[in-house]
């Protein structure tokens, strides 16, 4: 056969998804392309192919009989393709470990850490991912995920890793350096907003059941941006355990009070049941758990700036 008369590998791949979903909105989705796209491709291929494949009916499309055959097919030859693709990488990907996590948590917990599972392990690739965007593992090449949620995650590997924990934080130099010394004393600052991390529970926490959730000032939707504004001494920010403690060590934040605010969410080690048996998924996780472990541990002996006493947090660092 002349392989010049194949349609285009783009085509090909736009009509299986479609066909797969029977949508063109969801083949789409999948594809990361527009609607428009992925219609004017499968139009272009039944052009060509000189056969209807959809009957369309208003938005609502299904695939003809020529066309749920020539489907099979194409999938077929699709998975044929990427299964010859995979064996030829396969020496290089065995070494490389792919891990997507969310921005905040690469940039604020993982980044400082990372150097020692590197050299612990050189014979390993790692390639960090970040991103606020769910992974499919059965669509993204990804071998484990850190999440930040309820731990739900039907057909994959779920083991916690880490909880979590808010509290207020500031600049050491906010306010020249006066510090509020009782929670009572937020009533009268400015507190940072961010719709992740509200303040409410904190209060309950604290006792303050009259003090209501700040509605002015800006509303911070990134937890790193939240952190910088506190860092530069915007105001009292509700900080995440996790992003915040490497700030407080370094002195560029201080935590006000002993009193930890409720988090509904946790971070959960994921990974498809199928990876998780191999050597560099095993190494990555014996490490990110001890990681987990060793962090907690300096949690617990990091006291808060209005019970610590002078140059304690200095020394902690």
């Amino acid at each position: 056969m002349d392989l010049r008369q194949l349609p285009a590998l783009n085509a090909l791949r736009a009509f299986e998804t479609a066909a797969r979903h029977e949508s063109f909105s969801r083949a789409a989705h999948e594809l990361l392309v527009t609607q428009g796209a992925v219609r004017n491709q499968d139009s272009a291929l039944e052009t060509e192919l000189g056969v209807p494949l959809f009957a369309r009916d208003g938005k609502r499309v299904r695939l003809t009989d020529r066309g749920r055959q020539y489907a099979a097919e194409v999938r077929a030859a699709l998975l044929a393709l990427a299964e010859s693709t995979r064996r030829i990488r396969s020496g290089d990907r065995d070494r490389r470990l792919i891990v997507s996590m969310l921005s905040s948590f690469a940039a604020r917990w993982l980044t400082p850490r990372v150097g020692r599972f590197i050299e612990k392990h050189p014979e390993i690739d790692l390639e960090l991912l970040s991103t606020n965007a769910l992974t499919d593992f059965n669509r993204d090449d990804v071998d484990v995920a850190i999440r930040f949620g309820y731990g739900k995650y039907a057909g994959i590997h779920t083991e916690e890793l880490l909880d979590e924990v808010f509290f207020p934080a500031c600049s050491p130099n906010f306010r020249g350096g006066d510090l509020p010394r009782v929670p009572a004393d937020l009533a009268s600052l400015p507190l940072l907003r961010s719709d992740e991390e509200l303040w409410r529970p904190w209060f309950d926490a604290a006792g303050l059941t009259d003090l209501a959730e700040p509605k002015r000032g800006v509303l911070y939707e990134d937890s790193s941006n939240l952190l910088q504004a506190a860092i530069d001494g915007q105001g009292i920010a509700l900080v995440r355990r996790s992003l915040s403690m490497q700030e407080i060590l370094a002195g560029r934040l201080v935590r006000l009070f002993n009193v930890d605010g409720p988090s509904p969410w946790k971070y959960f080690f994921v990974c498809p049941p199928a990876l998780l048996g191999t050597a560099r998924v095993q190494a990555f996780r014996n490490w990110v758990f001890d990681e987990a472990e060793q962090f907690r541990q300096l949690y617990e002996r990091t006291p808060a700036v209005c019970d610590a006493p002078a140059g304690k947090l200095k020394a902690l660092s």
